[in-house]
């Protein structure tokens, strides 16, 4: 299914799927060049295509064997803008010693070009 045709619930799916294969390149693909989102590393935001494929460069060292769930997803379009909230089960592997997280997660999306792409991305794990 090529994005143009994806709806906003498979749009997070494949967000996700990219997650999980460390697709640098198409999770590249898929925000908008004014993106913003939540850097876990720093505990700050992060602004603009510079700064999100940096931090998607150091997942990728940083990160292996991530398998990614994702519920209770809702999704709202309102013409070419949209929401997503939902909750992530992760787990993953950071310095040879497994991790999981639950995070409830909000995107919101803009459509370019016939595509969905992400505009911010908010994710807050919480603690078990």
């Amino acid at each position: 299914m090529s994005q143009q045709t994806a709806t906003l619930e498979d749009q997070v799916h494949r967000i996700f799927a990219a997650v999980d294969a460390m697709d640098t390149q198409a999770m590249s693909e898929m925000i908008t060049d004014d993106a913003q989102g939540i850097d876990e590393i720093s505990k700050g935001w992060m602004r603009g295509r510079d700064a999100l494929e940096n931090y998607f460069g150091q997942l990728e060292g940083m990160v292996d064997e991530v398998k990614s769930e994702v519920r209770d997803v809702h999704a709202s379009e309102w013409g070419d803008a949209g929401t997503i909230t939902c909750v992530v089960e992760q787990t993953y592997t950071m310095g040879g010693e497994q991790q999981h997280i639950t995070a409830p997660t909000s995107l919101a999306l803009r459509r370019e070009d016939g595509d969905w792409k992400i505009a911010v991305f908010h994710s807050a794990p919480l603690p078990d």
